[in-house]
């Protein structure tokens, strides 16, 4: 079925992405789930907040679906879910679209991407020392390495905070969202996470966790903008990695790049592109439940891409 013939059969969907991040990373794809074809584009704002806001207004009813990128609607603690104040104020005049931040598919599909790439023995975490970057907006895929037989470091006092708490468990982890996560919501994004020109920008911090660790995972802004500048041997687990990003990563040393989404025309989206063009595909108008991710997973079967460098 061509492009023509989709479009009257009405199996083409679009789903923009606005972004409070650096306008330098945007960039239009397409990809096919089942035979629907969706058209991804990412927009940023560099961290314009007002501007983001014009813009999902702009677009909604214009599009399928739509994703917030550059930060996120919601944090989990416990059995509490938190809205992030700022972002709400994003997204507050939305009528007709429905908007993800992707955190259905970090509880789904980087849960799973774990699991595959220690099913399919394609990354190795047995006695390994994992270095995830941040796990408060990435609880399953924490769990999930909380699984394997390795040991994982939380960096999120380290380098969403800047102080030098490394945290060692899952319980410890909990223990200090309870106390940080209802504080962070209320906060600018801005203080915790690098939006606009900070996106571009690099500061070496503690660069030892990640010399000490051979599987680096998480945001990769947050690897980009804190790692040191050779990671001889080393594999990273992320996404949203451009062509000049996989270079740098490349030139750095490092040995095996991951993206928990598919890497589509040079480059993987955010979870929250796809899972926009996910809801756009099932024709919903929110978010889909934890099952209902799954199992359009295993149906499209969307797999990580894997890189080997060396």
């Amino acid at each position: 079925m061509d492009s023509e013939e989709l479009q009257k059969s009405g199996q083409k969907k679009s789903v923009i992405s606005i972004s409070i991040g650096s306008s330098k990373r945007d960039a239009k794809g397409s990809l096919f789930l089942g035979e629907t074809e969706v058209t991804l584009e990412r927009k940023g704002t560099d961290g314009d907040i007002k501007e983001a806001a014009r813009l999902f207004q702009f677009y909604d009813g214009k599009v399928d679906a739509m994703g917030l990128g550059g930060t996120d609607l919601y944090l989990v603690a416990g059995n509490h879910r938190y809205v992030f104040a700022e972002s709400e104020k994003l997204v507050k005049h939305v009528r007709y679209t429905p908007v993800l931040d992707g955190s259905g598919l970090k509880n789904t599909l980087e849960r799973m991407a774990v699991r595959y790439l220690s099913d399919k023995q394609i990354v190795d975490f047995t006695g390994k020392n994992v270095l995830l970057v941040c796990a408060v907006d990435r609880f399953g895929m924490a769990e999930a390495l909380a699984e394997q037989n390795c040991r994982v470091l939380f960096g999120d006092i380290i380098y969403g905070l800047g102080c030098n708490i490394p945290i060692r468990s899952l319980g410890a982890l909990r223990r200090w969202a309870a106390v940080l996560v209802p504080i962070i919501t209320r906060l600018p994004v801005k203080w915790m996470y690098p939006t606009g020109k900070k996106q571009e920008s690099h500061i070496s911090r503690h660069p030892e966790y990640f010399i000490n660790s051979d599987i680096i995972a998480g945001d990769f802004l947050f690897i980009k903008r804190f790692m040191p500048s050779r990671l001889e041997g080393k594999t990273v687990i992320t996404n949203t990695v451009t062509a000049t990003d996989r270079l740098m990563l490349k030139d750095a040393g490092i040995k095996t790049l991951v993206t928990t989404t598919p890497c589509l025309q040079g480059r993987s989206f955010g979870t929250n592109v796809l899972e926009a063009a996910i809801v756009a595909v099932s024709g919903g108008k929110k978010a889909l439940q934890p099952e209902e991710y799954e199992a359009f997973i295993k149906k499209h079967e969307i797999l990580p891409s894997v890189e080997h460098f060396q």
